[in-house]
């Protein structure tokens, strides 16, 4: 409760202050890109609208569609990816090759299904300077245009802040270290000086790795929400969701089967103990403490809900929704110990009980 993760309170939207078409020399977008064709060309016109001069590289990390003749037709520059060396994450050498070539103060690591509305860079590099930050991230709006997309996309952003309060992950003194990967504004010089992209070479939890080592460093970091920033790769139905959840959910809980047992107790308590408990002790005392459980639930995940504009009834389903994200953790360490790290576009990453 001190840190109040479920809060809205830490975000990041386009000011009317914001000068549209500013010139954006001292920074340089990185765009990762693996077979990307459905999407790059909304993601580069959106980090185009938002001003001059602003330094555009693409990474065709080996993509077999036509990736990288969209990204030349939209004026980037595009870097020819080469397979990545062992121990290295696709996506994390993609952005080692294209770091080579920045000259700015400033880099803009952009997820390739990240659309931005204008402005938003310029307000991300207005509180970097202002507030003397070495990296500012947005979590993206996730999004929500189909049944499964609204019941269990909101709820990835509140289970996400519940493990990593935003409040401790932007104070210097805390231990706790987030970032949102999608997009993340960072002083170059601060990316190298935490070891750039060779120190997390393997972390499939790239972006919070990164805010890590950039806080050990002695720098600052921030992470809030936006709706200036939009993920455009929809989920058509349960399973793409649940393959992105469970490529990394063990990972966050440190493939510690302590965590895991936890974890699920918590949830369990959290979401169907006091349903269960009202029909099997129905007494006074009981169903008031039950009445209690669910109003905490439903004014903690109201916030998330109300930011996203969706109706409050969505709380009423957070048993399940809980319960299928309890799932997923569970299939991402059932795959851990049958030697799969993590599978992401093509590539298998074997976990160290094969190794």
């Amino acid at each position: 409760m001190p840190w109040k993760p479920w809060s809205t309170r830490e975000k990041i939207e386009v000011q009317q202050t914001v000068v549209l078409n500013e010139a954006l020399l001292d920074i340089t977008v990185l765009v990762p890109a693996r077979n990307e064709g459905p999407y790059i060309q909304h993601t580069l016109s959106g980090i185009q609208s938002q001003g001059c001069e602003m330094a555009i590289i693409v990474i065709d990390d080996q993509s077999s569609d036509n990736t990288a003749e969209q990204a030349i037709r939209c004026g980037a520059t595009v870097i020819p990816g080469v397979a990545p060396p062992a121990g290295w994450s696709g996506k994390l050498w993609a952005l080692e090759q294209g770091l080579r070539a920045v000259k700015t103060p400033y880099t803009l690591l952009l997820d390739a299904d990240i659309e931005l509305a204008p402005g938003i860079v310029s307000a991300l590099h207005q509180k970097a300077r202002q507030e003397n930050l070495a990296l500012v991230s947005l979590m993206a709006e996730p999004p929500m245009l189909n049944f499964i997309e609204r019941l269990l996309m909101p709820a990835f952003i509140f289970f996400f802040k519940l493990l990593y309060p935003f409040a401790l992950a932007n104070k210097p003194a805390s231990r706790i270290a987030a970032a949102a990967g999608g997009c993340i504004l960072v002083e170059t010089q601060a990316l190298r000086l935490a070891g750039a992209f060779s120190s997390l070479q393997d972390a499939l939890i790239d972006d919070c790795t990164l805010a890590a080592h950039i806080k050990r460093a002695g720098l600052r970091t921030y992470l809030g929400l936006s709706r200036a920033a939009r993920s455009h790769r929809g989920y058509p139905g349960l399973k793409p969701i649940w393959e992105m959840v469970a490529r990394t959910a063990f990972t966050q809980l440190r493939y510690s089967i302590t965590l895991l047992l936890i974890c699920t107790l918590i949830m369990i308590a959290m979401f169907w103990a006091a349903p269960f408990a009202c029909v099997i002790v129905p007494a006074q005392e009981i169903f008031l403490m039950c009445l209690l459980v669910w109003a905490a639930m439903f004014f903690t995940y109201l916030p998330t809900l109300t930011y996203y504009q969706r109706s409050p009834f969505w709380c009423l389903g957070l048993p399940v929704i809980g319960t299928l994200y309890l799932a997923m953790t569970w299939t991402s360490a059932l795959r851990y110990w049958r030697g799969e790290r993590a599978s992401w576009k093509d590539r298998r990453y074997e976990s160290k009980t094969n190794s």
